[in-house]
């Protein structure tokens, strides 16, 4: 079938009402961007999962990088989405204006030079992610332990998405499941994750076309009901996944107990330091504290129950320029694409 042939059965489709849920941020930026939304038929319905890092990271880790801020002898190192995004009290953003050594790099692995020319200072970068990020993470912790740089941190709020998905299943028709992801993962998980739940997945890429064509392929397979699980990107993820990358986390993390904004802790849905690199861990057991801003809805928007527009504050007093909750916040976020 060809790209308008699929079009033209997604903006016709006359079926049972379906609620496709995408669980990747780059996804969502992706059908935002190609307006895929207005491309369906009112009986399909694409709705944003947990799949933006910055969004489901609890306002604790926030709190956690302000108090360790305060510390003179800390710099703490992030990307830069995750400075604007608020704690309880404040922005990592609002804690450097007040004095705070804040800093933000394009790669973890920037951390070697910075912590290896300046050995008076600790420095803790903000590690958040899934599985795509935490090999970067690995490598960094190898690196430092290989060239002997010994004031390097993390404070981690790694997650893996598997645990995650199970916990928004419920009146889910079928994921688009991630591609970043399933690059590490490879598509076992996803397969059994379908037979699991009884619903299909599609693992798509991100161009328009192969977005177009994964919701395509999870409309028909939904619509019949068929519990299976397609890689609609083979050019980048196999069956097996990225093996090496996985023995690379394997060897330097371990499961554990994670919260999650909007869906409170999930059993070994976490990636945190094994004892052997607790000397590199910044505190990041325990970030269980979740206080969002009043009003904020971003808890419902990341799991599915509310849409970014049905937020109070969606557009008046939340904005890309003035974000109140982390949806607004990230490129990842489902407020922040439908704002733009």
């Amino acid at each position: 079938m060809t790209l308008s042939e699929a079009a033209e059965y997604l903006k016709s489709y006359d079926g049972r009402e379906l609620r496709i849920m995408e669980i990747c941020g780059t996804h969502t930026a992706g059908i935002r961007k190609n307006g895929i939304p207005a491309l369906l038929s009112d009986k399909i319905h694409l709705i944003t999962g947990p799949g933006c890092p910055v969004c489901v990271t609890v306002t604790g880790y926030i709190d956690r990088l302000i108090e360790l801020s305060k510390d003179d002898r800390n710099v703490i190192v992030s990307f830069g989405d995750l400075l604007r995004v608020p704690g309880s009290k404040m922005s990592l953003t609002q804690a450097g204006a007040q004095g705070s050594d804040i800093r933000y790099v394009y790669s973890p692995m920037d951390m070697l030079r910075l912590a290896g020319e300046d050995k008076a200072h600790i420095y803790i970068f903000a590690a958040v992610g899934f599985e795509t990020t935490a090999p970067v993470y690995a490598a960094l912790i190898s690196e430092a332990e290989q060239t002997g740089i010994n004031n390097i941190r993390l404070l981690t709020s790694l997650k893996t998405m598997p645990q995650a998905v199970r916990r928004v299943a419920d009146g889910i028709d079928g994921f688009l499941a991630p591609g970043h992801v399933a690059v590490i993962t490879g598509t076992g998980e996803y397969a059994g994750l379908a037979e699991e739940l009884g619903i299909p997945f599609v693992v798509s890429g991100f161009e328009g076309s192969e977005l177009m064509a994964s919701v395509y392929a999870l409309t028909k397979l939904a619509a019949k009901k068929e519990a299976k699980c397609m890689n609609l990107y083979p050019r980048a993820v196999k069956d097996s996944g990225n093996e090496e990358a996985r023995r690379a986390v394997n060897r330097i993390f371990e499961k554990g107990d994670a919260a999650w904004r909007g869906l409170g802790v999930i059993p070994d849905s976490g990636l945190y330091l094994k004892e052997e690199y607790k000397r590199y861990d910044a505190g990041s057991v325990d970030i269980i504290h979740d206080k969002e801003p009043a009003g904020c809805r971003c808890a419902d928007v990341i799991t599915g129950r509310l849409a970014s527009e049905d937020c109070p504050l969606f557009g008046n007093s939340c904005t890309p320029e003035h974000p109140v909750g982390a949806c607004m916040v990230s490129a990842e976020g489902a407020c922040f694409n439908s704002f733009n």
